[in-house]
């Protein structure tokens, strides 16, 4: 069964309900575990490989990287959860293919650099797996294209892992959207904003900081995230805050992203980093860095909504995503790590809250939290990036498992993705407005939200 909403329709009616038991849910008595392999296991996929061992129901029989560093590493959790070792590959960049010949393998997850995500989602979903990619899906409009055209050629699924869907309160907001608490849905607000610069640049020796090297002489990310700010300027990440946002404006189904507009300021931050921490003799102090440090874009919907999106990576700042969902009948405005107050997590709900004065986004929150969370918060403690990674992990197997399509699939990896490609023409272009393909190819029309609906799945 491929379609997810039937599928759901069908559980609900033979009485599966939402009182499914943890253990259930972990597959406990249910016989075979799914079987699960891993191209990529440095500083992201080791949290996958963790979050798959710590599971009764799935078991992870080969892993590819080709970091021997991250080899011994990852073996090092097998151990932890004393489960048995997995076969190998790493011999080259293409030995992952040889691994995807395992016929028991029916779940992929790809955590590796973003020129890969889509090569190796392509070539994951041809030989019939389940397949899991890491955040952006896709670089380029072409790579957009080649995820969906492959899922619809080949019936082979793929699930785009954004974990910050499934943050807790950014799933209380969801299910506040979906119970008409903010009304009809006008604007939105979010964003990447994240000081990366110790990311982008180390010694190389240990992931972050240290130093002002990258590429070759950088060790994890700095080795290939910082090319992109080197050679690219537009929106080079932004799923975080898209994801929850699409979400709550049905975009996919029953709506869609429309153009873009893109403008991106001057590049100083990473060279004034490199100088502060290299001195400005070092060599990497005269480059010509090309990506803006603040990208802003406006996104229209084809039902009349706005969107705002800001990728803002090069400069000194703490992180937020910059939430803001706006309707008639209210709003939510987050930034994370502030308390309450102008600019913290607040909430305004017409006729709720007193005239022209926020309230305490927590109350709200707490009241809405979403019956997944309340199910399975205790048990996502320690999963990784505050619970989420738990979600992400959970959704993943259990789509195998009932055969029915991700709630977050190939259609959704491409319109987000093509936030970075757009934006990019867009600026070349003066900020031109650019217009996104319809990847569903009028499919959008009928589809229908499934994310966060059923909690059986969750």
């Amino acid at each position: 069964m491929h379609n997810r909403r039937d599928f759901l329709k069908t559980a609900a009616i033979a009485g599966l309900g939402t009182m499914m038991s943890p253990s259930m849910a972990f597959g406990k008595g249910k016989g075979e575990k799914v079987k699960i392999a891993l191209i990529g296991v440095g500083e992201r996929g080791i949290w996958h490989l963790n979050n798959a061992l710590y599971r009764d129901d799935t078991e992870v029989v080969a892993i590819c990287d080709i970091s021997d560093k991250a080899i011994k590493k990852s073996l090092k959790y097998f151990d932890k959860h004393g489960k048995k070792h997995p076969k190998i590959f790493g011999k080259n960049e293409h030995d992952y293919r040889n691994m995807l010949e395992m016929k028991e393998i029916q779940g992929v997850i790809i955590s590796t650099p973003w020129v890969w995500h889509t090569p190796m989602s392509v070539d994951s979903m041809k030989a019939g797996k389940f397949t899991g990619v890491e955040v952006s899906a896709a670089m380029t409009l072409q790579e957009c294209w080649d995820l969906v055209n492959v899922h619809e050629e080949t019936g082979s699924h793929l699930m785009i892992l954004e974990n910050v869907c499934y943050r807790r309160d950014v799933m209380a907001v969801l299910r506040m959207v979906r119970e008409g608490l903010f009304g009809e849905a006008i604007h939105a607000r979010c964003g990447y904003q994240h000081d990366l610069r110790h990311v982008k640049f180390n010694n190389g020796e240990q992931p972050y900081g240290g130093g002002v090297e990258f590429g070759e002489k950088g060790f994890s990310e700095a080795e290939w995230r910082t090319y992109h700010s080197l050679h690219k300027n537009g929106d080079l990440y932004p799923t975080h805050g898209i994801g929850p946002i699409a979400l709550y404006m049905d975009i996919n189904r029953g709506n869609r992203f429309n153009t873009i507009s893109s403008f991106a300021t001057k590049a100083r931050g990473l060279n004034d980093y490199i100088i502060k921490n290299g001195g400005k003799d070092h060599p990497n102090a005269n480059l010509d860095w090309k990506l803006g440090d603040i990208v802003t874009s406006t996104i229209s919907t084809a039902n009349g909504e706005t969107i705002i999106v800001t990728h803002d990576t090069n400069l000194p700042r703490p992180y937020s995503l910059g939430f803001r969902f706006q309707g008639t009948n209210g709003l939510w405005q987050h930034e994370d790590g502030y308390a309450a107050g102008p600019g913290g997590n607040l909430m305004h709900i017409a006729g709720k809250s007193k005239d022209h004065q926020w309230d305490q986004a927590k109350d709200w929150l707490d009241k809405y939290d979403h019956p997944s969370w309340q199910k399975y918060g205790e048990t996502a403690e320690g999963a990784g990036h505050g619970g989420m990674d738990f979600f992400i992990m959970h959704e993943f197997v259990l789509s195998i498992k009932n055969n029915i399509a991700p709630p977050m699939d190939a259609y959704d990896a491409a319109a987000w993705s093509a936030i970075t490609p757009l934006s990019e023409r867009s600026i070349e272009e003066g900020g031109a407005v650019q217009h996104f393909p319809d990847f569903t190819r009028g499919k959008w029309f009928k589809r229908k939200p499934v994310f966060g609906n059923n909690e059986l799945y969750l």
